[in-house]
């Protein structure tokens, strides 16, 4: 009776494995999503400064290998170098996540129940549910993420020739609606819009309608007496977005390598100008 009763918590009904807004413990929620993206740009953050600085450096640097460009930094600054930013990053997209999480998961939530009654396929039906709801809140988060992407990127700078010195995010801040104006914190928010915006449609949709697909494949069913493990579970989460993952970067990576010109070199532009002014 007890391993019957085992068998019964340890598993969850299919429809158990989508998010459900209304019975959600957001705070836990929030709290423990602030915590694994947190481990999760740690890890990636590194990675992240290089491909910074091969993109918008020198055509000397952009054409290194990544881990060519990774010792070349670790050589020249250290453990602080290929870290450079993190802080502001890592602490600036807390609110950022709270806003996308809560904008996901409404919308999402909003389309599901807007889809219920239509004549689609399920698994038609969650991928554009989740579609839709990725682009939505791709639109209010890049409301906040653009300015703080542009100081992060432009402390991940530091060191090129011509990158302009800053000592801490909010001199970065001050020096860019100094010489660029507010608008300067938003540079490459139409490219940012345009790129994250059908990405994150993309992303997500891909993600509901992969994940729907693999459980179909395994046999389960929302009827079905067979119950998914929480192992089988992560599983197929991971899998589901291992595939979403690689259908959005076929559209993100080029535009990404724009966006990121635009919204760093303007500074190395601007010290040629008034550098060569003062000769």
């Amino acid at each position: 009776m007890a391993v019957e009763s085992e068998t019964v918590t340890s598993e969850l009904s299919l429809g158990d494995t989508e998010i459900n807004w209304a019975r959600l413990d957001k705070t836990r929620f929030h709290v423990i999503g602030a915590i694994l993206f947190t481990a999760q740009q740690a890890l990636i953050h590194p990675t992240h400064v290089v491909k910074t600085r091969m993109q918008v450096a020198d055509s000397r640097l952009a054409q290194m290998p990544g881990m060519v460009v990774f010792k070349h930094i670790l050589r020249n600054d250290g453990i602080p170098g290929i870290f450079r930013g993190f802080g502001t990053s890592a602490i600036g997209s807390l609110p950022g996540r709270v806003l996308a999480l809560t904008s996901l998961e409404m919308s999402k939530d909003m389309m599901l129940k807007y889809t219920q009654g239509m004549n689609m396929p399920e698994t038609t039906r969650i991928g554009v549910a989740n579609g839709v709801a990725g682009m939505f809140s791709s639109l209010i988060s890049s409301l906040y993420f653009v300015p703080l992407e542009v100081i992060c990127q432009r402390l991940m700078v530091q060191g090129l020739p011509g990158a302009t010195f800053y000592n801490d995010p909010f001199d970065v801040a001050r020096k860019v609606i100094k010489t660029e104006g507010f608008r300067g914190l938003y540079r490459g928010f139409g490219l940012t819009a345009l790129t994250n915006s059908p990405a994150s449609a993309l992303w997500w949709g891909a993600y509901g309608a992969a994940q729907r697909i693999i459980w179909r494949s395994l046999g389960y069913r929302d009827d079905a007496e067979k119950k998914p493990s929480h192992m089988e579970m992560v599983t197929v989460q991971a899998t589901a977005g291992m595939v979403a993952g690689a259908c959005s970067s076929v559209i993100t990576t080029p535009i990404d390598t724009v966006k990121k010109r635009l919204q760093v070199t303007f500074c190395l532009f601007y010290w040629f100008a008034t550098s060569f002014r003062g000769k």
